[in-house]
């Protein structure tokens, strides 16, 4: 009898073990390039985002989420959890590997030259295709502007891409790799991890036809008129901190990033314009928001397949963006419209304010309108369905979060270096609905465009000038700067920086 139940206890904890492992949920990591806030239906946009926005209705939204405010530093943190790094790095799927997951990367990969090489996707995913930054969404025209595309480590040229629809569109095809690889997930008995970094809405403007068409003559009410509107919808919606303000309109002040074309770089009110012009804008911002629609679009494809396999009850879906939108003026060809293949166009700064409703600046820049983007968590049984937190989270928590949800130790070591202490703190507390503790600090910008938050207080620059100082509780959109009257918490918070890994690597003198 006392054998039979040991063998009957033993078989218990074994079946119990195997559950436990059976229950590690499939993970999958979102990523837009160079959207706004308010660009998302879910965070008080008009473009149409119904798949991301019922992540967000069946999910979280964090209100207060940090970027790195570039593609680059983003990307390197985001996958590292590290301000800035080296030899010692860990790479999220470093992380799902050793807890027994099989890992998929299809989209943009752009690393600082920090991130070491065994951080390459060809090194650290099961199955990966991807771009090293710029790339047009059609074929592109001529060989001028191509650039190569790397399937495990292999170049390879346009041509050879495989797509289902024609013609090929780079966020369509992104996706038909993704879902070609989740059949082989499906079939395996471990979890997967699939990350899916978009190029979505960088630059160029390029959009299928039939996705312009949604949104032509949608914005001839213009950006004055649509910025007020989504700043209404973000209060109805609870996605701001409550003192937040409407900031006004301003100018792109990056002075170190040009050419600054008065009329792509500067604010003017869209009274003052002409039909015509009034006409092309319209056609620029519809490129813009089909852009965005047809990423969302593909991120319902992923869904409608998990749905189909099972797969979607136990899958914890994350979507973010890397920065705020890009006010930047990158035209090489100005004599064809934006939308089709052979154009190269950007969007301008007052579309680009739009995005990144109601917060001041925009892309590189530490100010609330280039760091400060959505961040969507769903999990099914989880999470619980179309909550908000006002806690603020960044990038560099994603890695100690992963940790939290595999169940797993951080490595003492990788490729033979001594790994390097991760900078953030997991999330899973607040995905569970609790209160964790507030990580010390959060950096984000440029080094030029520098932000240093600690408590309620932060410290921003402008192209490498003396730092202001915004109470960003009290002034979530940076409106009074405190830098004069609190010339004491400046100093203590520009020390506190640079005793910081990332401050202090750069041994910077910053100006007081």
């Amino acid at each position: 009898m006392q054998k039979t139940l040991s063998v009957f206890l033993l078989s218990f904890f074994i079946y119990s073990c195997a559950e436990k492992k059976e229950e590690r949920p499939n993970i999958i990591l979102i990523m837009g390039d160079d959207i706004g806030i308010s660009d998302i239906g879910s965070y008080g946009g008009e473009i149409e985002t119904p798949n991301i926005d019922r992540l967000a209705n069946e999910g979280l939204r964090f209100t207060t989420f940090y970027n790195m405010a570039k593609c680059n530093p983003t990307r390197s943190s985001l996958l590292t959890g590290l301000y800035t790094g080296g030899n010692g790095a860990v790479h999220l799927a470093n992380l799902t590997k050793k807890a027994g997951y099989f890992n998929i990367m299809s989209g943009k990969e752009h690393f600082d030259s920090w991130v070491p090489e065994y951080c390459k996707a060809e090194n650290v995913f099961d199955h990966s295709f991807y771009f090293w930054a710029t790339t047009e969404y059609f074929l592109p025209p001529s060989g001028e502007f191509e650039r190569p595309f790397f399937l495990e480590g292999r170049e390879l040229n346009a041509a050879e891409i495989e797509f289902e629809k024609s013609p090929m569109y780079k966020t369509d095809f992104i996706t038909d790799y993704a879902l070609k690889w989740l059949d082989e997930a499906f079939q395996k008995k471990d979890p997967f991890f699939l990350y899916l970094p978009y190029h979505a809405a960088h630059y160029p403007l390029q959009a299928r036809p039939e996705d312009i068409k949604k949104y032509r003559g949608k914005y001839l009410k213009g950006w004055d008129k649509i910025r007020q509107e989504r700043f209404a919808k973000m209060q109805k919606l609870g996605v701001l901190l409550k003192a937040a303000k409407l900031s006004p309109a301003e100018n792109n002040l990056n002075k170190l990033r040009g050419p600054l074309i008065p009329d792509y770089t500067d604010y003017y009110p869209w009274d003052s314009l002409s039909e015509s012009q009034k006409d092309s804008l319209d056609l620029e911002m519809a490129v813009y928001a089909a852009i965005i629609d047809r990423m969302d679009q593909n991120i319902g494809r992923v869904l409608k397949k998990l749905e189909k396999d099972g797969q979607l009850e136990n899958t914890l879906i994350m979507f973010l963006n890397d920065n705020g939108s890009c006010p930047f003026y990158s035209n090489k060809i100005t004599d064809v419209q934006p939308g089709p293949a052979n154009s190269y166009w950007s969007l301008r700064t007052a579309w680009a304010n739009l995005g990144n409703t109601p917060y001041r600046q925009h892309k590189q820049c530490g100010h609330e309108g280039g760091s400060h983007t959505p961040f969507v968590a769903y999990w099914p049984n989880k999470i619980a369905p179309n909550t908000i937190s006002h806690q603020p989270g960044h990038v560099v928590d994603i890695a100690p979060t992963f940790l939290d949800v595999l169940g797993i130790q951080y490595p003492d070591s990788i490729k033979g270096h001594t790994t390097l202490p991760l900078h953030g703190s997991s999330l899973l507390p607040v995905f569970m609905g609790e209160k964790r503790k507030e990580p010390d600090y959060f950096v984000s910008g440029l080094e030029n465009f520098r932000m240093f938050r600690s408590g309620d207080y932060k410290i921003v620059r402008l192209n490498g000038g003396e730092w202001e100082l915004y109470n960003i509780i009290e002034d979530p959109t940076e409106l009074v700067n405190l830098a004069v009257s609190l010339p004491g918490k400046v100093i203590e918070l520009a020390n506190y920086y640079e005793s910081t890994p990332i401050g202090s690597k750069l041994n910077i003198s910053n100006k007081r």
